[in-house]
């Protein structure tokens, strides 16, 4: 396959699955979104040990659902016999899509610009001219850290209490970069399946993420979460992110881990090689990301009167928060990175930074500003003030360019959806077999 499925096509394979395997699956709601979409759980299976597999928490991250139903299909088969496929030892629970809200606002590609397959994009001008991400307050996994309760959270956190499982799997991709998994507590059996799955589908690990700076690192694309009273707590995100969904199974001695893969692949990913200037470089990505979160919100700022208001819109809510301090959170967030690299003038100092930490900075310092001028371009585009059309050819240009430059710049190149499911189904079974060793 190499397109990606709607949260429709999704469901309607589930309960086809379903029909297919009675007396071993069933599909039931755990939960309403917050515009009463149902939240759907599929169970394979009817063993004492769950694993709970979470599709679909970012909306802009569009491998997990077909992920979701190749690793049904597998489990439902019994391919590859083992632990993690006897069903009468595992009972398998995978949420379809824990954000079906979200998940409608990625349109990949038709709205935007008018293509043929809604579900495929295959530049990064496709995809960010159509994908939704929304703010932190209304993502399912991430909003109780900040104090805010979604039905989808809720929902979640529900199916954790009433199931106990011994892993939480949840499933994420990255727009560009390597592959990486993030654990609560960690899985030692998992570097070396995770590392074979990732080198033979040619998809790079992440050595250094941006969503795991301060994390701890025991292997090559492995991180895990501080222990709660560890420094390193506060700056891996949060003071309080034992609230979020992904620390709810350690109450009950679960695990979680946090797959990623990437849509876009760069081999500088891995790349563990010391920067050459790595203070300059810096120095760079701060000014990028400021500057280009500046030329956005300068062009949101003409348009501001004839948008939609936020209230009614998620596109615009999105853009209200990006444009408030979201640049300068991003870049101030690798300050201590700076300092690091300041201090490591010898060429043999074991501190210096790597090209792949500069790397995976690179991608969120070019990410930021176009996701924000992807939805101002979509936004644009609807609007039917005489100022609109001007002003999206005139963002266009600039989307256009920084779209071409993180190509070339980055020298990336698309994965396959085959292999982006094949690579994330394994590193699922494979994170399942070391949670079951660890149970037995």
């Amino acid at each position: 396959m190499d397109r990606y499925l709607t949260v429709a096509e999704v469901t309607d394979s589930a309960r086809r699955l379903v029909s297919r395997f009675p007396g071993a699956s069933r599909l039931r709601r755990i939960g309403t979104s917050r515009a009463g979409r149902p939240i759907l759980m599929l169970s394979l299976g009817h063993g004492p040990h769950h694993i709970l597999v979470v599709a679909g928490a970012h909306p802009d991250e569009p491998v997990s659902g077909v992920s979701a139903l190749a690793l049904a299909e597998r489990v439902a088969l019994g391919d590859a016999p083992s632990t993690v496929t006897d069903l009468s030892a595992v009972t398998w629970d995978i949420i379809l899509c824990i954000d079906p809200d979200g998940a409608t606002l990625s349109t990949y590609g038709v709205s935007a610009y008018g293509t043929n397959d809604a579900t495929a994009p295959h530049t990064l001008k496709d995809y960010f001219g159509s994908a939704f991400r929304p703010m932190a307050a209304e993502q399912p996994e991430w909003a109780p850290i900040i104090g805010q309760s979604l039905p989808e959270s809720r929902a979640l956190f529900g199916v954790i209490d009433e199931l106990r499982p011994i892993l939480q799997c949840s499933l994420h991709s990255v727009d560009a970069g390597g592959s990486w998994v993030q654990l609560t507590r960690d899985l030692p059996e998992l570097t070396v399946p995770f590392h074979a799955s990732a080198k033979e589908h040619a998809i790079p690990l992440q050595h250094g993420s941006y969503d795991a700076l301060y994390w701890e690192n025991p292997a090559a694309g492995i991180y895990v979460l501080p222990p709660e009273d560890s420094t390193s707590r506060l700056a891996a995100g949060s003071e309080n992110i034992g609230r979020s969904t992904w620390c709810a199974p350690a109450g009950y001695g679960g695990v979680t881990a946090i797959i990623e893969v990437p849509l876009w692949a760069t081999d500088l990913a891995e790349d563990s090689s010391p920067h050459p200037s790595a203070l300059a470089a810096l120095h760079d990505l701060t000014a990028l990301v400021l500057d280009g979160g500046r030329q956005v919100t300068a062009v949101l700022d003409k348009a501001r009167g004839f948008l939609p208001p936020a209230r009614t819109s998620p596109l615009r809510r999105v853009l209200e928060w990006m444009t408030a301090d979201l640049y300068d959170v991003v870049a101030a967030s690798w300050t201590p990175l700076t300092h690091q690299a300041a201090a490591a003038t010898h060429p043999d100092d074991p501190n210096r930074l790597t090209t792949a930490q500069v790397t995976a900075l690179d991608v969120v310092a070019r990410r930021q500003p176009l996701r924000a001028a992807g939805l101002l371009l979509r936004l644009l585009k609807t609007a039917d003030d005489p100022a609109a059309p001007r002003l999206h050819r005139e963002l266009n240009a600039l989307f256009t360019t920084w779209c071409t430059d993180f190509e070339r710049d980055l020298r990336l190149r698309r994965v396959p959806i085959a292999k982006q499911v094949e690579h994330q189904t394994r590193t699922i079974t494979a994170a399942a077999e070391s949670a079951l060793t660890t149970a037995s």
